[in-house]
């Protein structure tokens, strides 16, 4: 085999040949060999006191053409206080990474995070896409100070931040995406976002205040956990139930619909309706008893896509509302085309589960998808 001479180049000759390559081409160079890998991961590493990582995080983004003219990811390591880290992170599409994972810190402090626009560096910096992962106490006001520069965000993410107790999201201009995961100890979520159009949140079910009305067109309310605090009321959820009710695509768990959401429409006699939803993403804790994903199907005369998850370890309501499928106007489903499902511990279930929604359709049997890759016929299961 011949001498690989091409790899022994010194980086910035294989980054000018890396240029004039497509995009897709030029990310497989990664698979020929660690040194390509390499190029592709290589860090930018500063020093400095915490004062100045908003300012280093600043001027990392501001002359990333100058770093990095082939603008593929790069990433910056900022080193203080002997033993702290922040690792940001650049991609295309204007997406930047702030990672606190391994910022030290000694105790856990519970604190709350306000998100509020207002510039005071010279320039307001051209990131739309932010993900912030393990903020904590420490690094609360970095981060918030950081996001308040950035007058052009439009999808804001945060990852696993222990402690958080209550977010305020205050932006008025751009911001349309906002996604929340793992963040277990939030208890109030604040929204002042007029202009939300998808919102995904995954972990026990805060206060939820929106201060504006907005319509969302992606809605991932994935409470599996249960409620986060106390006293929580089916009048608490209902400024978030107007929020999805035009959702095309939406994640719901069983409980939720039955101990918030159907309180609150019941009395409405059948007029209120998920019109636009096309993609439904159920969260049901037994396969046994499907009332509540049938009654919630009657509400959606639009349905293209049905997903169903079945999680054992899913909270659970505390009683079941047997009056539901009695009480729901009955509505065809004209437009089903897939079923998947997912997590189901027997077939049989899946069987069971597969005719019961098929009485409920009407026109072509939609495609059925079972847990292990499989398809179910549904002309033999009717």
């Amino acid at each position: 085999m011949g001498k690989d001479l091409l790899s022994n180049l010194p980086d910035e000759i294989l980054g000018r040949i890396v240029s004039f390559l497509p995009n897709e081409s030029a990310l497989e160079t990664t698979l020929l060999s660690t040194r390509w890998r390499n190029l592709w991961n290589e860090a930018v590493v500063r020093h400095g006191s915490e004062e100045d990582i908003i300012g280093v995080v600043a001027g990392f983004i501001t002359s990333f053409e100058e770093l990095d003219p082939l603008k593929h990811p790069r990433k910056l390591q900022f080193h203080f206080d002997q033993e702290s880290v922040v690792l940001a992170t650049i991609a295309n599409n204007s997406k930047l990474m702030l990672d606190f994972t391994s910022w030290k810190e000694e105790i856990q402090i519970r604190y709350d995070l306000l998100f509020k626009p207002y510039q005071s560096l010279p320039s307001a910096l051209s990131v739309k896409t932010l993900y912030l992962k393990s903020v904590s106490s420490f690094t609360s006001e970095v981060a918030s100070s950081i996001v308040s520069n950035l007058q052009h965000l439009q999808n804001l993410v945060l990852i696993h931040c222990k402690g958080l107790e209550s977010l305020s999201v205050d932006s008025t201009s751009e911001l349309h995406m906002l996604t929340i995961l793992d963040c277990l100890e939030l208890k109030s979520l604040n929204l002042k976002t007029s202009k939300l159009k998808s919102f995904r949140y995954r972990g026990p079910l805060p206060l939820i205040r929106p201060e504006f009305h907005f319509n969302l067109s992606d809605a991932m309310l994935d409470f599996r956990l249960g409620l986060s605090c106390t006293g929580f009321t089916t009048k608490d959820f209902d400024a978030t139930l107007l929020t999805i009710k035009n959702s095309e695509v939406l994640t719901l768990c069983k409980w939720t619909f039955e101990e918030l959401i159907w309180p609150s429409i019941s009395p409405l006699s059948g007029s209120f309706k998920f019109y636009k939803l096309r993609e439904l993403w159920w969260i049901d804790n037994c396969n046994k008893n499907m009332e509540a994903l049938f009654s919630f199907l009657k509400l959606c005369p639009s349905l293209e896509q049905l997903f169903v998850t079945i999680d054992p370890e899913s909270y659970s309501s505390e009683g079941t509302n047997s009056c539901l499928m009695k009480e729901t106007k009955c509505t065809e489903l004209q437009h089903l085309k897939l079923i998947k499902f997912i997590g189901f511990p027997c077939p049989k279930d899946e069987i069971s589960l597969a005719k019961g929604l098929i009485h409920m359709i009407k026109g072509k049997p939609p495609k059925i998808n079972t847990s292990d890759g499989n398809f179910l016929d549904a002309v033999s299961v009717q």
